[in-house]
């Protein structure tokens, strides 16, 4: 039972705990090109949410992780069998119940670690945060850090050699052989407004993608999975800490 983590717990341990800041993992359920298994962004949401949490508690910060939720924003990707989509008021209607729930039980701090592109929490964030004005709500993308283009040779977006190191590290049995991946190939807007990045349309995802990957999955290797876990968790794990032990009106500086 690792006590940060509340689906392993029970009403015994968790009555008598003060928790100062809860875990939100969300991901998504979606084709990650032909090699990677479509909880691809669950799997990395559990596992980065967990290691970071325990990093955070280990130091002394009373931190819990929900259940993940598995299910994210995939309107570009209607056309892709079995991409579950959940849509952004949706989500905004889930976030407000927990964070509602939190409030109640005066538990003013939540993190939601993002696993999924898709999903973009900021301005649901505004709106709760004026409903809810003692919380205390973050966003975290995990996929955004960018020591990530210390270890890898192409970044990619989507399925490529980032998210397929990973999972080979945390899920090899899950993966299949490289050599049945996709190059990720992609198409990109022929605008100079997207380019230049002022300009934004959703993208739909099948006429860019022939086999669901942004990226090419090629140089993955277990090595650099583990490498940038590492990383990750313990830039996160730190945020984590700081968030849970500092006190609201010190958070400014």
């Amino acid at each position: 039972m690792r006590p940060y983590i509340l689906a392993e717990n029970n009403w015994k341990t968790v009555k008598d705990e003060h928790y100062q800041l809860v875990i939100l993992p969300w991901g998504a359920t979606e084709a990650h090109n032909y090699h990677l298994p479509y909880a691809t962004d669950n799997v990395e949401a559990d596992a980065i949410a967990a290691e970071s949490a325990r990093l955070a508690w280990e130091k002394g910060g009373k931190v819990i992780v929900l259940p993940a939720i598995p299910f994210g924003v995939n309107t570009g990707q209607f056309d892709v069998p079995l991409d579950m989509n959940l849509n952004p008021s949706t989500q905004f209607a889930i976030l407000n119940d927990i964070i509602e729930t939190l409030n109640r039980q005066e538990i003013f701090k939540l993190i939601i670690l993002n696993s999924h592109g898709g999903n973009d929490f900021r301005q649901m964030l505004r709106e709760l945060g004026l409903k809810y004005p003692k919380m205390f709500l973050s966003e975290v993308n995990w996929y955004k850090v960018k020591d990530a283009k210390t270890i890898f040779d192409d970044l990619g977006e989507h399925a490529g050699e980032v998210e397929t190191s990973l999972m080979l590290y945390l899920k090899p049995e899950w993966v299949l052989p490289l050599s049945e991946a996709g190059d990720g190939t992609a198409k990109k807007y022929r605008f100079k407004a997207m380019h230049e990045g002022w300009g934004w349309a959703e993208r739909r995802w099948t006429s860019v993608t022939k086999d669901t990957g942004i990226g090419n999955p090629a140089k993955a290797t277990v090595e650099k999975g583990e490498k940038f876990f590492k990383l990750l968790t313990e830039k996160i794990g730190e945020f984590m800490f700081e968030v849970a032990t500092n006190d609201r009106k010190d958070f400014y500086e």
